[in-house]
C-alpha cells in the first residue's frame, strides 16, 4: 500500500546554526490491512515521518510511493484520513457544521454525510454535542471530533498521530473500539502513540524509532503476552530429593553460577509455586523469555543515547 525508502529529513533552526536531523535512513513497507504503530521518545521523528508520508513536507532524500505510484503523482486525498496530534478545528462551527464542511470537501452527498456523520458521532458518544460550537468542547471532545472529521469520507488508509491524547479512560475505550472496528473492516492503519499498552494490543507490527532512526520493526509474536512464554525461576542449588519432586512440572533445569534455573510453561506457574512452597524453596529471581514492549522500548532508548 505505502512504501518508504531511505528517507532523510533535516531542519535548519536558523542562520549559522547547526542543522537538526529529524529522520535518518527510514525504510518501511505498509501493506494493505496492516495496523502499524510507531513508538519513540519525544523528538524521535515520528510526526515528521507522518508529515512526509502525507506529502505535507518533502524528504531531503529518499522516496515514498502509494500503491506503486510516487507520492507526488498519487491522488491520496480521498484515500487517506488523517488526525494530527493537535487538530485545529474551526471553533465557531458546531460539530454538525464541521462534518457538513468535511463532507462537501470530500465530495460526499448530503445524505452520505449525514449517515456517516451520525454513525461516527454515535460511536464516539458525540451525538448530544453535535449542535454545540467547537469552542465549548473539552480537549478530549475536540480529539473525538477530529476523529469524526478524519473518518467521515470512509478512507482506506487511516493515519493517527497520538489519537488517545487528552482522552479520559472512557474516551480511550471508545477510540480503541473504533480502531478495532476499522481493523476488522480491513482498513490500513498507521499511528503514533506514547501509550504503549494500546499500541501493543492493537498493532500487527510496531516500529521502534529513536533519534530519527527506525531501529526495529517488531511483529506480533515478538511482543505477545507473557502468558504465552516460558517462565524461569532462579533458586539456590537444589538437592536430588527436591529436584525429583519438581521434575514432572518443569521443562528444563539448568545450573547457573552455583544456582538452579527452573524453566516451565507459564500455565504451570501455580503448580510450581505450590511445590516450591511445600519444599520450602526460596525463589531468588524470575525471568520471562520475552521482554514486554515497554522493556524493549526503554532498552532501545538507553542503547541509543
Amino acid at each position: 500500500m505505502i512504501e518508504l525508502k531511505s528517507l532523510y529529513k533535516t531542519y535548519s533552526p536558523g542562520l549559522f546554526k547547526k542543522k537538526v536531523p529529524a529522520v535518518r535512513g527510514l525504510s518501511l513497507e505498509i501493506n494493505h490491512g496492516d495496523v502499524i504503530g510507531l513508538v519513540g521518545p519525544n523528538g524521535a521523528g515520528k510526526s515528521t515521518t507522518i508529515r512526509m508520508l502525507l506529502g505535507l513536507i518533502r524528504p531531503d532524500r529518499g522516496s515514498i510511493s502509494f500503491r506503486g505510484v510516487p507520492l507526488k503523482d498519487a491522488d491520496i486525498q480521498y484515500d487517506i484520513g488523517y488526525l494530527p496530534e493537535n487538530p485545529y478545528l474551526y471553533d465557531h462551527l458546531t460539530l454538525e457544521e464541521l462534518l457538513a464542511f468535511s463532507g462537501r470537501a470530500s465530495g460526499l452527498s448530503s445524505a452520505e454525510t449525514k449517515k456517516r456523520g451520525g454513525e461516527l458521532m454515535e460511536k464516539l458518544a458525540m451525538t448530544e454535542a453535535r449542535k454545540r460550537p467547537l469552542r465549548t468542547f473539552s480537549k478530549g471532545m475536540l480529539q473525538r471530533a477530529g476523529i469524526c472529521f478524519a473518518l467521515l469520507h470512509d478512507p482506506s488508509v487511516v493515519i493517527l498521530d497520538e489519537p488517545m491524547s487528552g482522552l479520559d479512560p472512557v474516551g480511550r475505550k471508545m477510540v480503541f473500539d473504533l480502531v478495532t472496528d476499522l481493523k476488522g473492516q480491513g482498513k490500513t492503519i498507521f499511528f503514533c502513540s506514547h501509550i504503549l499498552n494500546d499500541v501493543e494490543r492493537l498493532c500487527d507490527r510496531i516500529g521502534l524509532m529513536v533519534g530519527g532512526r527506525l531501529l526495529r520493526v517488531l511483529k506480533r509474536e515478538d511482543f505477545a503476552a507473557h502468558g504465552e512464554a516460558s517462565l524461569h525461576l532462579v533458586v539456590n542449588r537444589l538437592g536430588e530429593q527436591e529436584l525429583s519432586g519438581l521434575h514432572p512440572l518443569l521443562s528444563d533445569i539448568a545450573e547457573e553460577s552455583g544456582r538452579h534455573v527452573l524453566s516451565f510453561p507459564a500455565k504451570s506457574l501455580t503448580a510450581v509455586s505450590e511445590q516450591l512452597h511445600a519444599l520450602n524453596v526460596e525463589v531468588l529471581a524470575s525471568r520471562s523469555d520475552r521482554l514486554s514492549l515497554e522493556e524493549m522500548f526503554m532498552q532501545a532508548v538507553e542503547e541509543n543515547r
